[in-house]
C-alpha cells in the first residue's frame, strides 16, 4: 500500500537545497544525522536524512510519535536544543535520549505559510556538540524557513499546473462538445427541414407517409442525441446521474425488450442471450436498458457474423453481472485509453451516427450503481463487463 504521506515525502525530495542543507547542519554542528521529518498528531516520517551514524532512517522510514520530542514540538511550536543529555535538567531522564541513544539534539519546526505545522528540521549525535548558541540556532531557524517555503512554493506551483490543466481540458471539451453537437444535431436537423419542404409538394398518401416516417425517424434521432447532452451535463458537470432504484421491478424483461428491439433492425445478426438472474436487482431499470442497448448495439456495430453475439446476465451471491461479447478487429490501445471518455469516437470504435457519449453515459451508469463497467480486447474477442451490487 502506497505511504499516505508520500506526497510529502516526494515535495522534500524535489526541493534541490536540502541534501546541501543537511551537510551544512552535519559539518557546521559535527552532528552526524539530520534529517527532514514529516510530523502529525500521530505518525513521524522520515522525508530525507543525512545518516552518518547507522541510525537507519531513508525516506519513508518511520519512528513512532509518542516516542520522539518533535511530538512536543508540534505541540509548542518551539525549537528544542539540548547540548548534553545527561546534563540537562529537562531532558536528562526523558524517555526519547535513552531510547535512540542520542546526547546532542536539536529540532526546530518547519511551518507553512497558512500556519500549518509541516514537521521539523532535526539533528541527533550520540556525543554531546555545542548548539545552544544564538548563531547554531538562527541557522537552524533559517533552513527551517527555506524548507517551509520551498514547499510553499511547490505547493502553488502544483495547484496553478493543476487549475491550467483543468481549463486546457475544459476548453477542449467545449470546442469539441460544440463541434460534434452542432454536426450531429444538424443532420436529423437538415432531414426534417427537407420533408417540410417535400410535403406540399407530394400528392401521394404513400409518399407523404413515407416522408413522415423519416422525419419521425429523424425527430427520435434528435430526441435520442438530447438525451445523451442531458446524461453527459449530468454526469460530467452536475452532481451525477439520477436513478430510481428498485428491487420490485425484474430486470430480465427489459434485457430482453433491449434485445428484441435490436434484433428487429438486424434481422441477420445472431445473438445468444443468457440470463440467470436468481435474486431481485435492486437498480434502475431505465438505465441498466440504456447501458445494455448501448453495448449491444456497439457490439452489432463493430461485431462480425463469424460467431452470434453473446449476451450474458446473472444475479446470485450480492453481485450482478451484464456481459456482451462480440467477434471482430481488437480495439487499438490507443482506443482503449479513451473508450469510455466522452466524445471519443476515433478508430474502430467511432460511429458517426452520434455524439460519442454512448459509452461514457454508460460507465457513468455503472459509476452511479456503484459498479465498474470494464472492457477487454482481443483478436478472438471484445468482451464489456458490467458489475455491481445487486442489493
Amino acid at each position: 500500500m502506497e505511504n499516505p504521506f508520500q506526497t510529502d515525502i516526494d515535495a522534500v525530495q524535489r526541493i534541490d537545497a536540502v541534501p546541501k542543507i543537511l551537510d551544512v547542519i552535519c559539518r557546521t554542528t559535527g552532528m552526524r544525522f539530520a534529517a527532514v521529518a514529516r510530523v502529525t498528531q500521530e505518525r513521524w516520517i522520515c522525508c530525507a536524512a543525512l545518516d552518518q551514524i547507522d541510525f537507519g532512517l531513508a525516506p519513508g522510514g518511520e519512528l513512532k510519535v509518542e516516542t520522539t520530542i518533535c511530538a512536543e514540538i508540534r505541540q509548542s511550536h518551539e525549537a528544542v536544543v539540548i547540548d548534553h543529555v545527561a546534563q540537562d535538567q529537562a531532558y536528562c531522564g526523558h524517555h526519547t535520549p535513552a531510547m535512540y541513544g542520542f546526547q546532542s539534539y536539536i529540532s526546530v519546526p518547519i511551518v507553512l505559510s497558512d500556519g500549518s505545522f509541516f514537521g521539523t528540521l532535526c539533528a541527533i549525535d550520540p556525543r554531546p556538540a555545542r548548539l545552544n548558541n544564538p548563531e547554531t540556532i538562527a541557522t537552524f531557524k533559517l533552513f527551517a524557513e527555506l524548507i517551509g517555503g520551498h514547499l510553499n512554493a511547490l505547493e502553488r506551483l502544483d495547484r496553478s499546473e493543476a487549475t491550467l490543466l483543468t481549463e486546457r481540458q475544459t476548453s477542449e471539451l467545449r470546442e469539441q462538445f460544440i463541434a460534434v453537437l452542432g454536426h450531429d444535431l444538424r443532420n436529423p436537423l437538415a432531414s426534417i427541414a427537407a420533408g417540410v419542404r417535400m410535403l406540399p409538394k407530394t400528392e401521394s398518401k404513400e409518399a407523404m407517409s413515407e416522408i413522415a416516417g423519416l422525419m419521425q425517424t429523424s425527430v427520435n434521432r434528435m430526441s435520442r442525441l438530447i438525451d445523451n447532452v442531458l446524461d453527459f451535463a449530468r454526469g460530467r458537470l452536475g452532481g451525477g446521474l439520477v436513478l430510481e432504484r428498485s428491487a420490485k421491478e425484474p430486470l430480465e424483461p427489459m434485457l430482453k425488450q433491449v434485445i428484441a428491439e435490436l434484433q428487429s433492425s438486424h434481422p441477420t445478426t445472431m445473438i445468444d442471450a443468457k440470463f440467470d438472474i436468481r435474486q431481485p436487482v435492486t437498480c434502475d431499470p431505465q438505465r441498466i436498458g440504456q447501458l445494455f442497448s448501448n453495448l449491444l448495439g456497439n457490439a452489432i456495430t463493430h461485431g462480425t457474423s463469424e460467431r452470434p453475439i453473446e449476451v450474458r446476465a446473472a444475479a446470485h451471491g450480492g453481485l450482478f453481472e451484464l456481459s456482451v461479447v462480440n467477434s471482430g478487429d481488437p480495439i487499438p490501445p490507443e482506443a482503449m485509453a479513451q473508450l469510455f471518455q466522452p466524445f471519443y469516437r476515433g478508430g474502430v470504435r467511432g460511429s458517426p451516427q452520434g455524439l460519442g457519449l454512448g459509452l461514457f453515459i454508460a460507465s457513468e451508469i455503472a459509476k452511479a450503481h456503484g459498479g465498474t463497467l470494464t472492457v477487454d480486447s482481443s483478436d478472438q474477442e471484445t468482451r464489456f463487463v458490467l458489475l455491481f451490487p445487486a442489493i
